[in-house]
């Protein structure tokens, strides 16, 4: 309860603060499992995101977002779990598995999971070519995904900035997608590349960002 209560007031001052341009929140289902798959522009995104989707929705951050030690820790660590948000390891192999893992058991519970397809913030503002993380959480889970496009937030808090600014904010929320069927002739690796890049060219259209031909350099800072 109080975190719930933590989120509300979370997005009440956010919404005050930023008037935030929201368009197409009626795309997101009000019940019943759901993906989201955003760009990536700032830390701010995942703030953002929570505070404006109207019904709980989890995400992943980082451990160390929740193993800072002292008042500061506490605080940080209570802010991201009102937001929803889930403490994974950064790294390949096992963590990346299960960090997946986590995802998939939020929507068979019938929950709201968002994810980054780019893996990690945009350092020029283009977007970048998608992992398949995302694929495999629609294909396996057979969830829609409503493709996510935020804008201003790389104004708000840029890349090594430490304090917000006020700056305007748009967040788009696009008809979601359906993956459920029509795969099933495709070897798994190449029915995930094809969900992949529908999904991209979905958030694309929505942010009108010039596309990246490569995939993001990981940064040590997401």
């Amino acid at each position: 309860m109080i975190h719930t209560a933590l989120r509300r007031a979370g997005s009440a001052i956010g919404r005050a603060l930023y008037r935030p341009d929201l368009r197409g929140l009626e795309n997101i289902p009000a019940s019943g499992p759901v993906l989201l798959a955003s760009n990536h522009l700032s830390f701010c995104d995942s703030v953002a995101i929570p505070l404006a989707v109207p019904r709980p929705l989890r995400f992943l951050a980082k451990a160390e977002y929740f193993d800072a030690p002292g008042l500061k820790g506490r605080a940080s660590r209570t802010a991201f779990t009102a937001l929803g948000a889930v403490p994974v390891r950064r790294g390949g192999g096992r963590e990346a598995v299960d960090a997946l893992d986590l995802g998939l058991s939020v929507l068979k519970d019938g929950g709201a999971f968002a994810i980054y397809p780019e893996g990690t913030r945009s350092p020029d503002g283009r977007l970048y070519r998608g992992r398949t993380g995302v694929a495999h959480l629609a294909l396996t889970s057979g969830a829609p995904v409503v493709p996510v496009a935020v804008q201003g937030t790389d104004r708000v808090q840029p890349i090594g900035a430490k304090v917000p600014r006020i700056a305007p904010v748009s967040l788009s929320f696009g008809e979601p997608l359906d993956f459920s069927f029509g795969y099933g002739h495709m070897k798994t690796g190449r029915a995930r590349r094809v969900v992949t890049d529908e999904v991209m060219d979905a958030i694309a259209a929505l942010s009108g960002q010039e596309r990246a031909a490569g995939y993001n350099p990981r940064s040590a800072e997401d």
